[in-house]
């Protein structure tokens, strides 16, 4: 869903703003710790809040030029970091890294296609 996610916390940015968009993020860490076990709630809570404000941090200036290519690189940037983090938090490792990063890229274009890409 992280993936889905990412290219949500874009359109939300778009839509309503950057304040709205930080109010989501922390919203969705918060939610992080009701869902999972103590120890993956907080690998993921923590992975989802810096992966959402690595998007946040570059969509922001991209999409003054280019909302696609904003949306691409944010989610691509965000999937990356949340990959690393949470993996490195949750079980002490990278060694599945590639996996998760192309799991959530994919996903993130899955929903793209799905909802369709619009300005």
């Amino acid at each position: 869903m992280i993936g889905a996610a990412l290219v949500l916390r874009d359109m939300v940015q778009r839509a309503y703003g950057p304040a709205v968009s930080v109010a989501c993020i922390v919203a969705g860490a918060l939610l992080s710790f009701f869902v999972a076990p103590p120890a993956l709630a907080a690998a993921s809570a923590g992975a989802f809040l810096f992966s959402e404000l690595v998007d946040f941090a570059v969509y922001t200036p991209v999409a003054r030029r280019s909302f696609a290519l904003a949306v691409l690189a944010s989610c691509t940037a965000g999937a990356l970091a949340d990959s690393a983090l949470f993996l490195w938090l949750a079980f002490g490792s990278l060694a599945f890294i590639w996996g998760q990063f192309v799991g959530k890229l994919y996903a993130a274009i899955a929903f793209l296609a799905w909802r369709g890409l619009r300005p």
